[in-house]
């Protein structure tokens, strides 16, 4: 029976990873091993970043403008979505700083980076629908971008994949809200 060839060890020795770490430290968390295209990724994230900031600016004029008999929860829902896509797009924009790239706050052309549309609506059942279509965008957005990184970027994989998971739960408290005003 033939011997087979060793295979290759599942991780780098020391001395090798110490040695490729001294490389390029001014790329601080950006090592060797990063395998994903980083210009692309950048651009991708801040396409994510303009999304989650419009995505709070269109639940904060919802929060404010909610009215009606039903108006104090669903205004307590769009504040804490509003509140949470904040934090969606802060992690976003240091993923961003940590690959040494630069977030994009520039207000000018906001709404065309974003992957979501800013529509107001016109009463609390609109603006409901609004948001929930906008988060299903989202999902759909954070899922295309997970599946394009891979394992290529495992970090901003995982940061991807929690807030897909939030905004998963944002289109279901969405749509019982809407299944509970049409009841």
């Amino acid at each position: 029976m033939a011997k087979a060839a060793p295979a290759q060890p599942f991780l780098t020795d020391v001395k090798t990873l110490r040695a490729r770490a001294r490389k390029h430290i001014e790329d601080g968390a950006v090592t060797a091993g990063y395998q994903a295209d980083r210009a692309t990724v950048i651009k991708l994230l801040n396409e994510a970043l303009a999304t989650e900031l419009v995505c709070i600016l269109r639940y904060k004029r919802h929060y404010f403008m909610a009215s009606g008999i039903n108006a104090d929860a669903v205004a307590q829902e769009f504040l804490q979505h509003a509140t949470e896509e904040q934090g969606h797009a802060d992690l976003i924009a240091a993923r961003i700083v940590q690959l040494k790239g630069e977030p994009d706050f520039n207000p000018e052309g906001l709404a065309m980076r974003s992957h979501a549309e800013y529509v107001e609506g016109d009463s609390l059942v609109d603006m409901i629908k609004e948001d929930l279509v906008a988060e299903r965008i989202a999902i759909e957005s954070y899922g295309e971008m997970i599946r394009y990184i891979g394992d290529k970027d495992i970090s901003t994989r995982r940061m991807l994949e929690g807030i897909l998971a939030m905004e998963e739960e944002h289109a279901d408290d969405l749509s019982s809200l809407l299944e509970g005003l049409a009841r």
